[in-house]
């Protein structure tokens, strides 16, 4: 009995800058831990950026745009010369 074994290998080529989203949520993450450190530090009021952080995501997420992603696009718009071509992965099948 001969068994045939396959695996799916993922290939990715980028053109050397992150995806909207990866960079929306570092942004994020980094305002995030920033609020955090104000709020322990100086005043609580810091919180609300947090919450404004949080509220960006939440619009991002249900309309697929916040005014950060905005920013960032027209942003990369004048920097990459195809904004479409971010990613393109394609998968092959080996034997």
């Amino acid at each position: 009995m001969r068994t045939t074994v396959r695996t799916t290998m993922s290939t990715c080529t980028t053109t050397g800058s992150w995806p909207t989203a990866r960079i929306l949520f570092a942004l994020a993450g980094t305002v995030t831990l920033l609020s955090a450190a104000l709020a322990a530090s100086l005043s609580p009021w810091w919180l609300l950026l947090t919450a404004a952080v949080g509220i960006n995501q939440l619009l991002y997420v249900a309309t697929g745009a916040c005014p950060a992603s905005v920013v960032i696009s027209r942003l990369r718009r004048t920097t990459l010369t195809d904004p479409a071509e971010e990613d393109t992965c394609s998968s092959t099948t080996m034997r």
